[in-house]
């Protein structure tokens, strides 16, 4: 996985998706420190976590709504539980995303 993640980081077992990422599981949440290369577009879908991330280099093209809003480094993004979104990456970004179960508190 490329990305900017320290070595310790980058030994978390690997996110099986349509991204890459390493996994970090916690009660309630995972989290992950996510790569994504030049180009890469991930269709819309939706899923059953309350999502939060921050990009930690480049930027987020964030679909929703049939809008597209920009997120770039140090800017904190939200996707609702079952909120149907597709994304884009225009240049290396690297994130740090928290997937909170939907019932969790």
């Amino acid at each position: 996985m490329p990305g900017k993640y320290p070595r310790k980081i980058k030994q978390l077992p690997l996110y099986d998706g349509r991204f890459d990422a390493h996994k970090l599981a916690a009660e309630g949440a995972s989290v992950l420190f996510a790569s994504y290369p030049v180009g890469t577009e991930i269709e819309p879908h939706t899923h059953d976590t309350d999502n939060y991330g921050v990009i930690t280099r480049g930027e987020l093209i964030l679909i929703m709504d049939g809008e597209e809003q920009v997120f770039k480094t140090g800017d904190w993004y939200h996707v609702p539980a079952y909120k149907e979104h597709a994304a884009k990456f225009e240049v290396e970004t690297d994130e740090i995303e928290f997937w909170f179960e939907a019932d969790a508190p």
